[in-house]
């Protein structure tokens, strides 16, 4: 199994399985009158979906030899413990821009105009999952 698609498929489905069936711990209820364990099920069904479509296309496609950077997981979870600690120690807003700009750090190519307009466009989505779907995120 040296098939980076194929285990990238497996993961994102074992992933969507592992936040599924914990999305049962809670009231599911219906689409009238959701219960706060419908949507962590749905968004599981669909990552559980584009995981087996992933695994179906790997099959069909060059294989791709797996490979990992642990400076570049390294990076990914120091922005992700980074986020967490600022988030709940300054503000939100300042979580989301070290994660994004660490996280970038493990890409390709490191572009500071593209990390500032990732990070406005999160910071955008967490105003408005606070303002329309009423939760209490630290934004300030």
């Amino acid at each position: 199994m040296n098939n980076m698609n194929l285990v990238r498929g497996l993961v994102l489905m074992a992933i969507a399985l592992i936040f599924g069936l914990g999305s049962f711990n809670y009231t599911i209820g219906r689409f009238s009158r959701a219960g706060p364990g419908l949507f962590p099920l749905m968004v599981s069904c669909l990552l559980f979906l584009i995981g087996l479509i992933s695994v179906v296309r790997s099959r069909f496609v060059e294989v791709v030899p797996l490979s990992y950077n642990m400076k570049n997981i390294a990076l990914v979870l120091l922005g992700l413990c980074g986020f967490a600690l600022l988030s709940q120690h300054l503000n939100m807003i300042a979580g989301i821009v070290f994660l994004v700009f660490c996280s970038s750090f493990a890409g390709t190519s490191y572009s500071v105009a593209r990390s500032l307009k990732i990070s406005v466009g999160l910071i955008v989505v967490a105003f408005m999952f606070r303002t329309l779907l009423g939760l209490q995120l630290p934004l300030f």
